[in-house]
């Protein structure tokens, strides 16, 4: 018995020197390489920090373009999915509240043309992305608000259009922030 307890007090130990401090350790370093050096990548306009870059944040004026919904309100400590199926009653009466809202700021678009990521939120909760296709379709909304010509705009969302990752994964996509940001520079609010 006394040898179990020595080889399991061992084996503790050494688990906890490799998962408690030097995987965390490995991480930090690996971290010190990527953009914001693991902190986030802020983005400052007019020399205030307004969000960060791969954070979703919310965007409710009709003269900005919105962003998908989030499950955890946007809080970048509560990242979370909704966690609930279609099927879900509740679900569905959230999503068809977010339908009926779109619609009511965008009445010359179709229910079936509304893409998904403008009315259910993605899994963590805090994507700062929408697909080109629901950038296009909030278009004329902003337009109107900012009297702009809607060609302009277009303009402006393939200019910050991201494509696929090394050009092979995944659709494009545009991030919310950095298209009302430059959205901004164009004609300030």
């Amino acid at each position: 018995m006394k040898k179990n307890m020595l080889s399991s007090l061992r084996l503790t130990f050494v688990l906890l020197l490799l998962l408690a401090v030097a995987y965390p350790a490995m991480i930090l370093a690996v971290a010190q390489f990527s953009p914001g050096k693991g902190e986030g990548v802020k983005v400052e306009f007019e020399g205030k920090v307004v969000g960060y870059a791969n954070v979703g944040q919310s965007f409710t004026s009709d003269s900005y373009f919105w962003s998908r919904p989030s499950a955890a309100g946007y809080n970048a400590a509560a990242s979370c999915g909704s966690n609930k199926a279609p099927s879900n009653p509740e679900y569905r009466a959230t999503v068809a509240a977010r339908i009926d809202s779109f619609l009511v700021h965008h009445p010359d678009v179709k229910l079936d043309d509304i893409p998904a990521d403008m009315v259910t939120a993605s899994g963590s909760g805090l994507d700062p992305h929408i697909s080109v296709a629901a950038a296009q379709l909030q278009v004329q909304r902003i337009a109107s608000k900012r009297g702009l010509s809607t060609s302009h705009l277009k303009l402006l969302i393939t200019q910050v259009t991201e494509g696929p990752w090394l050009g092979l994964l995944g659709p494009s996509k545009v991030n919310v922030l950095a298209l009302n940001l430059a959205l901004d520079h164009l004609q300030p609010r």
